[in-house]
């Protein structure tokens, strides 16, 4: 039987009654007929009639739109998130396949109305998008129009997305099921792959070695299932983007985060081009825990032998004043997530990896999911969550198509609040060498967010290339690539002995093939902005919840703009590492200071 560590999280359950009672609640089945109903009346009204529409009609048209999908998103996000804390019921999978069934059913019913306006002539769109009344919606049309070049036909659209749900959706299904189920053989007992990958923060580098060791030999049965899974969905990947004649793996994602080809290679060439940074850093950590290399489950080991967690109420209390020490509305927004029981906080077996915000819930707030371990790092993820729910409660005004953000600017408010809450703990820390652990760990989640996600980045384009042109990928192959990518960023700074299978646990691979670098963006973005605040102080709060406040309804360059930013400037992502290395610099001084041992 699986066993965890105490925390104080085991009773942190988030109450889903805000949704729905309960998975048998008729309330659901009500939702979705409503949305039906709806959906066929709304196709009767438009279909083939969207180029005909003015300005009025068409601002009406796409509130109605709205209104429909999210009618359908909400049942469907509770069924996910009633899932992701118990993936072995039975009963809450039947409800995810259930509902994602009925939601692809609409989808399909819908789907005409995007295709129509796409259609349209620039210069009809154009003049219509200049009309007043269609202030709110100009920015999710003039979005709707960037895939114009790459769109089907309605009867191609409706057979692709109903076929989404028996295909890709239902492999990443499995792919997740399968890494909920998983345990990790430690101690004489079986934990869960959360419990174990928390070792690795371990002071203790025996209990690390075991724990990465465990880990290596828990992935390697269900390897062969995983590597037909990630075959598969890189196949039907490639089908997809030939259909729609995307020039790139990337482009559809790129896109969907409203950016160009040309400004992700920008922030692939400035972060490779500075693998040296991580590697500087590797080296100084390998000397200040007396080894001569580091292996790769050494990587986020703490500089000090202290390995006292925090409890959950501490990491509340750290949490919640961090981002009222920013703004008393931040503080008091945080704050109700933990008053109200918007999060579920504890390690559970079958319980979704990681951690998650669900932001954009029509009608209700986001909630948010942890696996706390009690570590530093779990104090600084339950901070990013909270960002992110931050984000989404003051964007929810906005309803749903302004609401929600693109990956690369969906990170902002998370990043930002890590770096409130890494200040809180570093001021309240007189001990040097305790410091300097908290400082080197900021560096360490820096480089993870940074070069690790870019080095990500390049396994993806190195195994999505290969399935392309050479057809399925073995699994000693995808490990070959997985070692290729992770030690061009290592060099010789870190061994990856032991390593081959790890790309296996990460399901950002095939729920959201691309997703990865939006980290490096989002991250060096909101560093941006964080620095302006140091430098600024209380004349950026204002402006920083102004931009959360717009959501996505306007661009990232628009967004960053609100605080005086200039997303178009490669520099910014120069700039970004540039203060990685100065944080780097002063940890060698410290270090330096300090002496050895």
């Amino acid at each position: 039987m699986a066993t965890t560590e105490v925390t104080g999280a085991e009773e942190i359950a988030w109450d889903l009654t805000d949704l729905f009672a309960g998975i048998d609640d008729a309330d659901i089945d009500a939702a979705l007929a409503e949305a039906e109903a709806d959906a066929a009346a709304f196709r009767e009204r438009y279909h083939g009639k969207v180029a005909e529409l003015d300005a009025a009609g068409l601002a009406a048209a796409v509130a109605e739109h709205e209104r429909i999908e999210s009618t359908v998103v909400r049942p469907l996000t509770f069924a996910h998130l009633v899932f992701a804390t118990n993936m072995a019921d039975p009963a809450r999978g039947a409800l995810v396949a259930r509902l994602g069934e009925k939601a692809a059913a609409l989808e399909t019913q819908l789907l005409f109305f995007g295709l129509e306006w796409a259609a349209a002539p620039d210069q009809v769109a154009e003049a219509l998008l200049a009309e007043e009344v269609l202030d709110r919606w100009r920015h999710h049309l003039r979005s709707l129009r960037k895939f114009r070049p790459y769109l089907l036909s309605e009867a191609e659209e409706r057979i692709v997305t109903e076929k989404t749900v028996s295909g890709v959706s239902a492999w990443s299904r499995l792919y997740e099921e399968q890494l909920g189920a998983l345990r990790v053989p430690l101690d004489g007992d079986e934990v869960s792959l959360e419990t174990a990958m928390a070792r690795l923060y371990d002071a203790d580098r025996e209990t690390r070695r075991t724990a990465a060791e465990a880990i290596t030999v828990a992935l390697e049965p269900g390897l062969r299932t995983r590597t037909f899974v990630f075959n598969t969905i890189l196949l039907d990947k490639s089908i997809d983007d030939r259909l729609r004649s995307y020039p790139t793996w990337i482009s559809s994602r790129n896109l969907a985060n409203e950016t160009t080809d040309e400004a992700v290679d920008a922030l692939v060439e400035a972060t490779t081009s500075r693998y040296d940074v991580a590697q500087r850093y590797y080296r100084l950590k390998a000397r200040l825990l007396g080894v001569d290399r580091l292996d790769h489950y050494d990587r986020f080991a703490p500089l000090s032998t202290d390995t006292e967690r925090a409890p959950w109420d501490e990491a509340r209390r750290i949490v919640v004043e961090a981002y009222t020490q920013f703004s008393e509305e931040a503080g008091a927004i945080v704050a109700r997530f933990f008053d109200d029981n918007w999060i579920d906080g504890p390690v559970r077996p079958d319980k979704r990896t990681g951690a998650f915000c669900a932001t954009t819930v029509p009608g209700v707030h986001p909630y948010v999911l942890m696996n706390y371990t009690g570590d530093r790092r779990s104090i600084l993820t339950l901070a990013h969550e909270l960002g992110h729910g931050l984000h989404g409660v003051l964007a929810q005004p906005l309803g749903l198509f302004n609401s929600s953000t693109p990956l690369t600017t969906a990170e902002t408010a998370s990043v930002f609040g890590e770096a409130l809450t890494f200040q809180a703990l570093l001021a309240g820390e007189d001990d040097p060498r305790r410091r300097l652990d908290l400082l080197t760990g900021r560096i360490e989640d820096a480089i993870a967010t940074t070069f690790r996600q870019i080095a990500m980045n390049r396994f993806e384009h190195a195994v999505h290339t290969e399935r392309r042109e050479q057809g399925e990928i073995s699994s000693e192959r995808i490990g070959q690539l997985w070692l290729d990518a992770q030690n061009a960023l290592f060099g010789d700074s870190v061994s990856t002995e032991g390593y081959t299978p790890w790309w296996s646990y990460i399901p950002h691979f095939t729920g959201t093939p691309g997703y990865v670098y939006a980290y490096a963006y989002g991250y060096l973005f909101s560093l941006a902005i964080y620095r302006r605040y140091v430098d600024e102080g209380e004349a950026m709060v204002g402006p920083y919840l102004d931009l959360l406040r717009a959501g996505g309804s306007r661009s990232p360059e628009e967004l960053a703009r609100i605080v005086g930013l200039d997303l178009t400037d490669p520099a910014i992502w120069a700039s970004g590492i540039d203060a990685l290395a100065e944080e780097l610099d002063e940890a060698e001084r410290l270090a330096g200071e300090l002496g050895p041992g």
